[in-house]
């Protein structure tokens, strides 16, 4: 018998369409395999994504809430000092001081207070105790340009703040020796007039020729002269009762040694006659008599740091206030937060 040809033909056939179905059986196995991965890997980018986001508002969220509780303590810090000066209004000019009646000093000298385990620091000062730029004189302004020389400008440039200065606020067109008029700032980029008249802000001061914000407010670990300049007070000589260190050193022929004396006599006692800044200075109080007094100003800046338990870095805030009387006081400058140095938490 013969045997039929087509068989091994027919079978062939089938085996390879059952190859290729088999194959792209895999292929779509494979494409559906990729497909999976591909969403598996945008749910996980997605997930981490909100992870992420949530981690980064949880954090917002609590660096806002301290940032705003130590804002609060450094806002306690200047009501208490609010307090202690209508305080000190009462006190200052009793002859003896009771236990528990001491009155703060006004100095800049730094207090402590308690809240709970957070804390605030805050320091005084007296208008009356800086230089006061709208009553310095051809004569007097040698204290600010001493204080910027001690504050590492040099003299030239010193000597071009303080004659712009006193341009600045003069009523004419005359210019110093290093001094400039309406003619030198109509020439800058943005041209402007000199002002003619007095200050309203010590910030103000960034128009006179040669000062810049490097000299103001310090940059790095180079201190500014911006703490150390009023506007508000109207006495034109300094109040050694209140005069920070860098103001004192300011003065001509002041030295290291009787700036420290005469700071170490006013924490124990106030200085109520110019005679004992006399027998501490000696031979040089006829160049520092002329600048020095002993007047006090209703006027005061206090600066404010508030901490949280445990943490060395504050918010700090500051304000310049006039005791009107009867436990009243206006705010005539406030700064939230300020840029300026935060106390160290080892204040009295």
């Amino acid at each position: 018998m013969h045997k039929k040809r087509g068989a091994p033909e027919k079978v062939g056939c089938r085996r390879e369409k059952e190859s290729v179905a088999a194959r792209m059986m895999l292929s779509e196995k494979g494409i559906a395999l990729l497909l999976v991965l591909w969403i598996l890997t945008i749910l996980v980018v997605i997930a981490l994504s909100f992870s992420f986001m949530v981690r980064t508002e949880t954090h917002a969220t609590f660096f806002f809430k301290e940032g705003m509780e130590k804002q609060f303590l450094a806002q306690a810090g200047l009501e208490r000092a609010a307090t202690e000066m209508v305080y000190r209004g009462i006190y200052k000019n009793r002859q003896t001081v009771q236990e528990s009646t001491e009155t703060i000093h006004v100095d800049g000298t730094p207090y402590t207070g308690q809240l709970g385990a957070d804390s605030y620091v805050y320091a005084v000062t007296d208008e009356s105790g800086k230089i006061n730029l709208n009553t310095l004189t051809d004569i007097s302004g040698i204290i600010l340009n001493n204080l910027l020389v001690n504050q590492g400008v040099s003299k030239e440039t010193a000597d071009t703040i303080v004659d712009s200065l006193l341009d600045w606020r003069d009523a004419d067109e005359l210019r110093r020796l290093h001094g400039a008029e309406s003619d030198y700032y109509m020439s800058l980029p943005n041209p402007y007039k000199a002002k003619n008249a007095d200050l309203e802000t010590v910030e103000e001061l960034l128009m006179v020729k040669g000062m810049t914000p490097e000299i103001l407010y310090g940059s790095g670990e180079k201190t500014g002269i911006f703490n150390f300049l009023t506007v508000y007070s109207r006495i034109a000589t300094i109040n050694v009762n209140a005069a920070p260190r860098e103001v004192l050193m300011a003065l001509p022929s002041m030295s290291p040694e009787k700036a420290d004396q005469i700071i170490a006599l006013r924490q124990t006692t106030e200085i109520r006659n110019l005679a004992e800044v006399a027998s501490i200075v000696g031979s040089s109080f006829p160049l520092i008599g002329p600048y020095i007094g002993l007047a006090e100003s209703n006027i005061y800046t206090v600066e404010s740091t508030g901490y949280k338990a445990g943490e060395r870095l504050g918010f700090t805030v500051k304000t310049t206030m006039s005791l009107e009387g009867n436990g009243a006081y206006r705010t005539l400058y406030y700064k939230s937060p300020a840029g300026v140095k935060a106390f160290s938490q080892s204040g009295k």
